[in-house]
């Protein structure tokens, strides 16, 4: 199967769209890929934002998404937009990084305001980059995404049917084969 990388553009430790990510890397698991987490917030701030990308880190993010088959971008959104902590990697990453890459954008956001941030501000960025695929994305309220003290991460109804119904059309595109029940994961 596919080798994705799940990248979180959340610069809070306590990020719900973090968590939304390692929850649907589990369904990716799932399906028969290998998904290796990317925490955008772990990378050092010197050379994010002093723009060095010849800084280890840097380079050693950057050949995560070489090796990728499949990139879902997750961020919150801030001010209508995706997460500047999110643009400073991505402006970091080779023009055309993503080039032969399906990629899923996710967003997490507190109104549905900010419901277009993906289409409006993310989507743009990605096709800039050259992915080969976007899929459709998802938003999803805050509200919506709970962290149990466990770490494990509940999804109100029917927006967990929804985000199985888009990771699975992105393992799809992956070339993996449809979950039947999004109760699955």
């Amino acid at each position: 199967m596919a080798h994705v990388l799940s990248v979180s553009g959340s610069p809070s430790a306590t990020s719900r769209t973090t968590a939304l990510l390692r929850h649907l890397d589990a369904r990716l698991t799932a399906h028969g890929h290998r998904v290796t987490p990317l925490e955008v917030r772990s990378l050092p701030a010197d050379a994010l934002l002093g723009a060095d990308p010849r800084h280890p880190a840097i380079a050693a993010a950057a050949g995560l998404f070489a090796e990728a088959d499949g990139i879902v971008v997750g961020t919150p959104v801030y001010k209508a937009a995706y997460s500047g902590l999110l643009k400073s990697l991505l402006d970091l990453l080779p023009q055309y990084a993503l080039a032969g890459k399906v990629v899923l954008p996710l967003a997490t956001g507190g109104t549905t305001a900010h419901v277009l941030a993906i289409d409006y501000a993310l989507r743009p960025v990605l096709t800039s980059m050259g992915a080969a695929q976007i899929t459709p994305g998802w938003f999803t309220l805050d509200r919506e995404i709970t962290v149990r003290e466990d770490g494990t991460v509940a999804i109100a109804e029917p927006t967990a049917e929804s985000l199985a119904q888009v990771t699975d059309q992105f393992s799809v595109a992956l070339g993996g084969r449809p979950v039947l029940s999004a109760a699955s994961v």
